[in-house]
């Protein structure tokens, strides 16, 4: 009997909790990976928005930093335009600095079946980003081909074929 009690008691808890109504997600259905990788920064005399800030009495302006995302979002035929994103730290929290999507990728219309960083420690000494993408351009392809996006510490961007 308890048990039966227990399960009915699961059971409405689980059927009559708080439900998600379309739409209510942050994060679309259409997104296929994501990766946040990479830092960049821009000292203080480029950042055309810092804010200056006191310190030791003289007014300085504070670096703008952050790290990148690569988004792979799958398109209505199937396909996935990959989006490369700036995000800038900021003490209100994570802001888009630039968002672009890559005409490299859209161009060979692929179906991306993974993104992955350099290293999966969220650690890198330089700043930069250095991520592979998987895709396949035929979809009865066996194997994905892996194409890096590479940005340097200047913000070059250079997608280009793997090699290993």
């Amino acid at each position: 009997m308890k048990r039966h009690l227990l399960a009915a008691a699961l059971a409405f808890f689980l059927f009559t909790g708080p439900a998600a109504a379309e739409g209510d997600s942050p994060v679309g259905e259409t997104i296929t990976f994501v990766v946040s990788t990479g830092f960049w920064e821009e000292p203080a005399e480029e950042a055309d928005t810092a804010k200056p800030e006191t310190v030791g009495g003289d007014a300085q302006a504070a670096p703008r930093r952050g790290y990148y995302k690569l988004i792979a979002v799958r398109q209505p035929d199937g396909t996935a335009a990959i989006h490369l994103q700036q995000i800038e730290a900021t003490a209100a929290g994570p802001k888009i600095a630039s968002s672009a999507v890559l005409d490299e990728f859209s161009a060979m219309k692929p179906y991306v079946t993974d993104i992955r960083p350099e290293n999966s420690s969220g650690v890198t000494a330089q700043p930069g980003l250095f991520a592979t993408v998987y895709l396949k351009t035929d979809p009865k392809a066996v194997e994905p081909e892996g194409w890096t996006v590479l940005i340097d510490d200047l913000g070059a961007i250079k997608v280009e074929r793997a090699t290993n």
